[in-house]
């Protein structure tokens, strides 16, 4: 093809192309099926809170969602399943939608509602990706989004809150780990020697919980557990992201640099100023003098998303 191929997805990070899963499901799949294209970080752009990634852009054509950009691959003859079988096409399918169904929604609450993964890892990261002032929201407005995809999914009577619903959700998440790692046995790629889509949506859904630096997560334990998964996303990254003199390199982070310290700069006077209302609040005070006082600025900058 003449013309190039962009796709717009989230960066990198943790060892990986994309810290997102979608976008990594796009990525794998691309490098799989010999697709070239121009990866656009949305890292310190407004798309961090309106873009709908990932986002694969091609002449008049835009395409978004992991399924519908393969198939659009696919018809551009860039297909990394045609040497699969009937029965090992099928069985893609299912497995695939084991993912979606069972391992995604327990993904969902481990980076995103998880208390202290969120507070640790998650909101930093994407805060740290967002320009002010969107580092106050883009994290809250994802964490909202993961949690009220969980509740619709997994939510029904008896189990009507989260913390009913966790446990419903890690158990069937374990279960679809132990299944895909039965199925992959010893092999480097579920069907035969070369990837196809299911090695891509695999990755993409355990790879972060492989390489994510999570301080809470029972599910990254039990991952652990499960050597040839582990070997099997370490193996994509080493045979199809590697930075050798060369080869195509992983998602760049093509932004301007004196944006990205701008953001980098508010951020930190953010925090500065967060810390001083904090010892502000600590510190005795006194009854003002006025009798009808002023609303304090303390309650207008602590209703502001974190």
């Amino acid at each position: 093809m003449a013309a190039s191929m962009e796709l717009r997805c989230w960066g990198g990070d943790w060892g990986l192309p994309s810290v997102h899963t979608d976008s990594l499901i796009v990525l794998a799949y691309a490098k799989f099926s010999g697709v070239k294209l121009t990866v656009t970080p949305i890292d310190w752009t407004w798309k961090t809170l309106t873009g709908t990634v990932p986002e694969l852009v091609f002449q008049a054509s835009t395409v978004t969602e992991p399924a519908q950009i393969l198939n659009f691959l696919r018809k551009q003859r860039f297909n990394a399943d045609y040497e699969l079988s009937a029965r090992q096409g099928a069985d893609t399918m299912a497995y695939i939608a084991l993912l979606e169904e069972k391992l995604r929604p327990a993904l969902l609450h481990t980076f995103w509602v998880d208390a202290e993964n969120y507070a640790s890892l998650t909101r930093p990261w994407f805060a740290s990706r967002s320009p002010f002032p969107l580092n106050f929201l883009v994290p809250g407005h994802h964490a909202n989004t993961a949690l009220s995809r969980i509740l619709l999914t997994k939510a029904e009577s008896p189990l009507n809150t989260i913390t009913e619903v966790e446990g419903k959700i890690y158990s069937e998440a374990k279960e679809c780990l132990n299944l895909l790692s039965h199925r992959l046995g010893t092999a480097y790629y579920f069907f035969g020697n070369t990837p196809c889509s299911l090695d891509a949506f695999v990755f993409g859904f355990v790879a972060p919980l492989h390489k994510a630096n999570l301080p809470s997560s029972p599910l990254q334990n039990h991952l652990r557990q499960l050597a040839n998964l582990q070997r099997f996303c370490d193996h994509i990254l080493n045979a199809h992201f590697s930075t050798h003199p060369g080869s195509p390199q992983p998602v760049e982070e093509t932004v301007d640099a004196n944006l990205q310290k701008l953001t980098q700069l508010v951020n930190k006077e953010s925090n500065l100023i967060e810390k001083m209302d904090d010892n502000l609040r600590s510190s005795p005070q006194h009854k003002p003098l006025r009798s009808d006082p002023r609303p304090s600025r303390d309650n207008d900058q602590s209703s502001t998303p974190a």
